[in-house]
């Protein structure tokens, strides 16, 4: 996985100690930064971009992101609520399958509804046209261009069951199709999107030229340094030029790249073969997309082990044995108290947390650095894990 480097300028300002332990903070002056690139790009590309509420849904900073985007997208009728309620603009909803009761959520307010096979367009194609409301219907296809580099995120893998692939739309009754919806990529560069849109436009052309619209899907890392942003423009441009489309990109962790950190506090220090730490955030339940991706989250002032003077083996609260975050070198013998700064923690992480064992959940909190506050939005109970299972 491709990370930002150690941030240092994420949160500046802020004493840690002002802080919960623990707490996702966002700041929300690099949140607006990234939004006004992205706000850039498309006006000069001429597309709409959505922000994907799988990467981050942290709502409390819906109306800032509003100002900049159209709209969202959601993977389930939850989601898509949650969008209608707190963002407003454009709704957009994917799911690999969809039920009567999702339906019946989702049509009251859906403006785009993709679906993921023929089957499941035709099964409700009649029942979303006569809703009432003027909801365009896509279809989800599969390229089977694969550009990434971890299986778990790829779809276009063999035996994948997101997208139809163009051998299972021969002869399929597709009336009334308004777009079609690729997402194929994972924090990956334009050129990846640059070999997708060639087998879009190999084995899909005939369908494009009969659709209104493309969405593109995520996974496009535009705030990254370094991401070739102006061949990304030209290749909207030029998709639309060919077939006379509008076009969809629905970023989630492009939107909160190097927004935010994750607050610990260190309980204790142990030896055992190595010096060890336990901490109050755990990797399975507070970092698991560390462990699907995988990859190794910066700690500010730390190092790779024996980089630095003193080695620690990192490890969790929970009853886990496998609750190891990492091992990290710091100058100084860490101590009880002290507190960790983990970087880049605001996207996909902070919604994929659990509480697992009943570790007490971290809290998210907002940093602005022009008044340099800290607001706590949302800290978590007893009762939160309690009311969880009844």
């Amino acid at each position: 996985m491709t990370i930002a480097g150690p941030n240092h300028d994420v949160c500046a300002g802020l004493d840690p100690a002002q802080a919960p332990s623990p707490a996702f903070i966002v700041d929300l002056g690099r949140l607006r930064k990234n939004l006004a690139h992205l706000r850039s790009v498309q006006e000069a590309a001429g597309c709409k971009i959505l922000l994907a509420q799988k990467a981050f849904s942290l709502w409390p900073v819906y109306p800032i992101i509003r100002e900049y985007l159209d709209g969202t997208c959601s993977s389930g009728a939850w989601e898509a609520q949650l969008a209608h309620e707190k963002f407003g603009g454009e709704v957009h909803v994917y799911s690999p399958a969809y039920t009567d009761v999702d339906m019946d959520e989702i049509l009251p307010i859906a403006d785009h509804l993709s679906f993921n096979t023929p089957a499941q367009y035709q099964r409700f194609r009649d029942r979303v046209k006569g809703c009432g409301r003027k909801i365009e219907c896509g279809l989800r296809i599969n390229p089977e261009v694969s550009t990434g580099q971890t299986p778990l995120y790829d779809p276009c893998v063999p035996g994948s069951r997101l997208g139809s692939p163009s051998s299972a739309l021969t002869g399929a009754d597709l009336e009334g199709l308004d777009g079609l919806n690729f997402h194929t990529l994972c924090e990956q560069d334009s050129d990846a999107l640059e070999a997708t849109l060639e087998g879009v436009e190999a084995k899909f052309g005939d369908l494009l030229r009969r659709v209104k619209w493309l969405n593109m899907g995520g996974g496009h890392h535009i705030t990254r340094a370094g991401y070739d942003t102006e061949r990304l423009i030209r290749l909207i441009k030029g998709i639309k030029e060919r077939y006379g489309i509008a076009v969809y990109l629905e970023p989630g962790e492009a939107i909160a790249l190097g927004t935010g950190v994750l607050v610990s506090t260190v309980l204790d220090t142990l030896h055992n073969a190595m010096d060890l730490a336990i901490l109050d955030v755990s990797i399975t339940c507070h970092m698991p997309d560390c462990l699907e991706m995988p990859y190794r989250p910066d700690i500010r002032g730390a190092g790779h082990p024996r980089e630095l003077a003193h080695t620690y083996r990192l490890g969790g609260g929970t009853c886990l044995a496998g609750d190891i975050i990492g091992d990290y070198s710091f100058p100084e013998p860490l101590v009880t108290g002290q507190r960790l700064i983990f970087e880049d923690m605001a996207h996909y992480t902070m919604v994929k947390t659990s509480m697992f064992n009943g570790v007490k959940h971290p809290a998210f909190c907002l940093w602005d650095p022009e008044s340099r506050t800290l607001k706590t939005v949302r800290q978590f109970t007893y009762g939160d894990f309690r009311d969880r299972m009844g």
